[in-house]
């Protein structure tokens, strides 16, 4: 019974997709002619090297806290 809703899921998404027109996008767009994507683009990076660090130095000080114990 769950791989028929799962089915039935998957094809009402694709038909959502296939009614979708090929439109620009204009804000990225302007966001690339004017050199902006660039700033968006490090910012993200940024925050996910941050985050990757932040959860490396969380999980040595549990391997340090679980060697303890």
């Amino acid at each position: 019974m769950k791989k028929i809703y799962v089915s039935a899921l998957l094809l009402l998404s694709c038909n959502a997709l296939f009614a979708q027109q090929n439109q620009p996008v204009e804000m990225a767009d302007v966001m690339r002619s004017s050199g902006r994507i660039y700033v968006v683009i490090a910012t993200i990076t940024i925050i996910f090297v941050g985050l990757a660090i932040y959860l490396f130095s969380i999980d040595r000080r549990l391997k340090k806290i679980e060697k303890e114990k």
